[in-house]
């Protein structure tokens, strides 16, 4: 396959020598005329594990060229891969100048080619930048349309400095944002052979994860440096607790927890956390993203109450209490938070939550709930189809099947309905339904 890359740094140039290895001809594109020498001359313009012999044995082999010439390279090639750098602008956003550049260069070389070309964007791009802008600049400099004279792309690239031959031989996944098939594809036969699954998903979802991955990421080593801090001022090993919580892969290293919902609560997350930050603060050490989670907690609650507020609806249904599905312990609960101030608002509520009888909560349950709720047994209400029936708005709090059916059944078209919990694909409502997260 004939691909020219645009923009040889660290993904541009470790790209251009691994698809040039695997027999591919291959055009680099920069601005840099020593990056471009470099190459030529079959040296590395990046230093890079392995790169030093792979640059020299590609280009030796022939199948490399470079060039400054933006029009020439699309035109001599069926496959564009874009990795000009997206830098931090002076207050925080993303510099996009050079990829807007390249663009409109594109577009103009596009304007003279026949062939429909595929467009790979593979710079860390703001989500919603392919389809708003550049898609947009694309089609005014070619005039063409996308999905006729050029289909364009977004592929996130997870090559790591010091590693990124051999995180391109063996990606974590790869993920293919398209509006269209043909580039999918193309690029399924550019890099479908990887030891990897091959997904594709909207060119929106695409942008973004490359962003929540790289966060992920940093909070994962921060939250490993938090823990240690606290640790050594404790007297306590960080090495050998990090290594006990990653033995845990059914909870910690794991899907768990990752999936967008409501705020947590319960007798235990919260507790744990206020004690962790105390026991920090006691011992002098910070830990500002630990103690940020609270707040972050509560702001998810708030922007349920603003929903519901916002809703203009009086008569709420609130179906579920306790702090997750299939529990009555009520402690903590989100839910039972939203209840107390939604009341403060004047809401009229109705509670309808299978796991909760008041008669049979015990301990420090039911003293919690009395003093948060002291009037919850005139909110609970037995008869679910009831609540359904006479509630203007409703809020999903439980994943619960009876909950589900009698929703699909009663709900009605004027209804609102608050989703807190994600409800399941596929089922039909016929109520107007939003959730917090989407």
């Amino acid at each position: 396959m004939k691909i020219s890359i645009f923009g040889l740094g660290y993904v541009g140039a470790v790209s251009l020598a691994c698809l040039a290895r695997d027999g591919h001809q291959v055009i680099g594109v920069d601005i840099d005329q020593t990056k471009l020498d470099l190459i030529k001359a079959g040296t590395t313009p990046v230093v890079e594990e392995g790169m030093v012999d792979l640059m020299a044995s590609v280009a030796a082999s022939g199948r490399v060229s470079v060039t400054t010439d933006v029009g020439q390279a699309l035109l001599d090639s069926d496959i564009s891969l874009i990795c000009v750098g997206t830098p931090s602008a002076s207050n925080g956003s993303q510099d996009q100048g050079a990829v807007l550049r390249l663009a409109a260069d594109l577009g103009k070389a596009i304007a003279r080619k026949a062939a429909p070309h595929v467009l790979v964007f593979r710079s860390t791009l703001a989500p919603g930048t392919v389809e708003e802008t550049l898609i947009p600049i694309l089609e005014r400099e070619s005039g063409k349309r996308d999905g006729e004279g050029f289909f364009t792309c977004f592929q996130p690239e997870f090559l790591r400095e010091g590693s990124s031959i051999r995180d391109y031989d063996k990606p974590p996944f790869t993920v293919i944002g398209a509006n269209h098939d043909y580039p999918i594809e193309r690029l399924r036969e550019l890099f479908g052979h990887l030891p990897c699954k091959f997904l594709r998903t909207s060119v929106r979802s695409a942008e973004m994860m490359k962003y929540a991955c790289n966060n992920f990421h940093a909070l994962k080593i921060t939250f490993a440096n938090e823990t240690a801090r606290l640790c050594e001022a404790l007297g306590v090993n960080p090495f050998e607790v990090m290594d006990l919580v990653c033995q845990d892969t059914q909870l910690n290293i794991s899907p768990a927890y990752l999936k967008p919902g409501f705020a947590f609560g319960g007798s235990c997350l919260p507790k744990d956390l206020r004690a962790t930050t105390y026991l920090a603060k006691t011992h002098d050490v910070e830990l500002p993203m630990l103690g940020g989670i609270m707040q972050s907690n509560r702001q998810h609650i708030d922007r349920a109450i603003a929903k519901v507020l916002e809703s203009g609806c009086r008569k709420v249904g609130m179906l579920g209490l306790s702090f997750k599905t299939g529990t009555d312990d009520l402690r903590e609960s989100p839910l039972v938070i939203l209840a107390e101030q939604l009341l403060g608002k004047g809401v009229q509520l109705s509670i309808f939550d299978p796991d909760v009888q008041l008669s049979r909560l015990l301990g420090a349950n039911r003293r919690f709930i009395e003093t948060q709720l002291p009037h919850i047994g005139d909110l609970l209400k037995p008869d679910l189809d009831a609540i359904i029936a006479e509630a203007d708005m409703l809020i999903v709090g439980v994943s619960n099947p009876a909950i589900f059916d009698a929703l699909a059944t009663h709900a009605r078209p004027e209804q609102k309905v608050l989703d807190l919990v994600n409800l399941p694909k596929g089922m039909a409502l016929r109520a107007q339904v939003e959730g917090l997260c989407w």
